[in-house]
């Protein structure tokens, strides 16, 4: 993702922010709307998976992994995050995560890797890195809009597996709590459409800012 700043338009709206004016463009426009669209992927891609499995057993779930897996990088893509290193850090654990699940599958194919991961949790750990990449999606919607169903994201998701890799949840319960935190990410996702871009945007100044930072302490001496 470019955080710098972009062709624009006399018609796209100038906004004050800590470092200055800027404006909010066609391409930001755009990027948000790929956030949560992606986003939106990947809660109907959860609640698919879990309907799904519970309706029909574990044949041909692969899918909604993969609309997960996607849905979830794409997100990534287009979050507008200040501090380049946690973003930096989300998309790796995006990537160890899907490594992770990727392994477990060749070596437990497709159909057999989530039954295994209910009734032997320690495979949590190989996919962990994915789920914490969502948990931070998460922290940083209720971070910045105070949303009730982002804590429900932030916490339920980390508790279920946890509590299943701990011992103290049982299958049942773990996937009660995924279900929940699934239907409240739809929540998330679908209040946030009627917003104005500009608040997913945040204040573009600082992105500005901080692009301009790096570049001046990059340059070589005179």
């Amino acid at each position: 993702m470019n955080n710098s700043e972009s062709p624009s338009s006399g018609s796209d709206p100038i906004f004050e922010g800590m470092f200055g004016t800027y404006r909010i463009t066609g391409q930001d426009r755009r990027e948000v709307l790929g956030y949560r669209l992606a986003l939106t992927a990947v809660a109907v891609g959860q609640l698919g998976l879990l309907w799904q499995w519970r309706q029909f057993g574990a044949e041909l779930l692969w899918p909604w992994l993969l609309l997960m897996a996607a849905g979830l990088g794409l997100a990534l893509r287009w979050i507008h995050i200040y501090l380049r290193p946690l973003h930096r850090a989300l998309k790796l654990f995006w990537l160890l995560g899907c490594v992770g699940g990727l392994l477990l599958a060749w070596r437990l194919g497709p159909v057999a890797m989530l039954p295994s991961l209910a009734s032997q949790p320690l495979g949590i750990l190989a996919i962990g890195p994915f789920f914490a990449a969502l948990t931070g999606i998460g922290f940083k919607e209720f971070f910045c809009f105070r949303r009730p169903e982002a804590i429900g994201v932030t916490l339920l998701l980390p508790l279920a597996l946890l509590g299943r890799l701990s011992g103290l949840l049982d299958p049942g319960a773990t996937l009660a709590l995924l279900a929940l935190e699934s239907a409240l990410l739809l929540v998330l996702c679908l209040r946030k459409f009627p917003m104005e871009a500009a608040a997913d945007v945040g204040d573009k100044s600082v992105f500005i800012h901080l692009e301009r930072q790096r570049a001046g302490l990059s340059a070589p001496a005179s």
